[in-house]
């Protein structure tokens, strides 16, 4: 009998910083926190509908037969783990990174072929630690409401492909009104968060108006960074919930002093900003970078 061709939903979900979870936490109680994450990971799986191919290492393959399904199995394991790094006593919170994709699939001996596969792992490359990113062909067959929390992020190449496809992130952590269950929003006054940036004589303020910037080496870039160890596109900063974030997502890391904190490294990963600091794109500051970009947190 031929394999089967269907259009499925594919995803991956796998564990960022799990090596870091081995380093704080040792082998033994790493490998059981590993496996519990697995085990959530699955049990959302198969509560919305979708079916676990397989698990590898830290990382869980699986299928549903719709976007919807997957996008909404996504977001469930998101805030299933927000919720628990809240409540966190040892020191090492799992976060996930996700990627998905609607397309032709080939069933056969239970697993999965074809390319909606190799998209969707290509999408799981691209995502950080708390990310969802898929496809713009995933994003038309979305309910209205998930379409409307997501952003675009990039233009990917796909290996085998001509074209470069447009990829998007799914926005799980921004506050939907329409997801209260009382239907009632309290506005109390939040202070506004305010970051200002500095390079090479420029400086760029970041607030609710300009949430955003991405700096790398390329003339596109909101802030172009002269540094050959940068890429094109090397990190970008955004507010969330009145913090501001910084995520790597270059081939050399980027290097984040922060207060009289010792020096951070990033590589496909994000962490908060604070108070005021360093940042170096690609190159450590035990090199004495001269393309440094300083940062200031004002609350008002």
């Amino acid at each position: 009998m031929a394999p089967k061709t269907t259009n499925l939903a594919i995803m991956f979900a796998d564990i960022a910083g799990s090596t870091k979870l081995y380093d704080t936490l040792g082998d033994q109680l790493a490998r059981a926190k590993v496996a519990a994450t697995i085990e959530t990971m699955s049990e959302i799986t198969r509560q919305n509908k979708g079916t676990v191919i397989k698990t590898i290492g830290d990382e869980v393959m699986c299928t549903f037969p719709t976007a919807e399904d997957a996008g909404t199995a996504a977001w469930e394991m998101q805030e299933k783990f927000e919720e628990e790094a809240e409540s966190n006593t040892d020191g090492s919170p799992v976060s996930v990174r996700i990627g998905m994709h609607f397309g032709p699939a080939i069933l056969e001996g239970g697993d999965v072929f074809g390319d909606a596969v190799n998209i969707a792992a290509r999408m799981a490359a691209q995502a950080k630690a708390k990310q969802i990113i898929t496809t713009q062909d995933t994003l038309d067959k979305l309910p209205p409401a998930m379409r409307a929390s997501t952003r675009f992020v990039d233009h990917a190449p796909i290996k085998g492909k001509k074209e470069e496809i447009d990829i998007f992130e799914i926005i799980w952590q921004e506050e939907d009104v329409t997801r209260m269950a009382t239907g009632m929003v309290i506005n109390k006054p939040t202070p506004e968060a305010k970051l200002t940036l500095t390079y090479n004589g420029q400086t760029i303020e970041l607030s609710k108006l300009r949430p955003g910037l991405v700096m790398g080496r390329s003339q596109n870039c909101d802030l172009t960074i002269n540094e050959k160890l940068a890429s094109r596109q090397h990190v970008r900063i955004e507010l969330r919930r009145d913090k501001f974030f910084i995520v790597d997502q270059s081939t050399n890391g980027t290097h984040v002093i922060i207060g009289d904190n010792p020096e951070e490294f990033l590589r496909r990963e994000e962490i908060p900003l604070s108070g005021s600091g360093r940042i170096s794109l690609g190159r450590g500051f035990s090199e004495n970078p001269n393309e440094v970009v300083e940062f200031k947190l004002h609350i008002s």
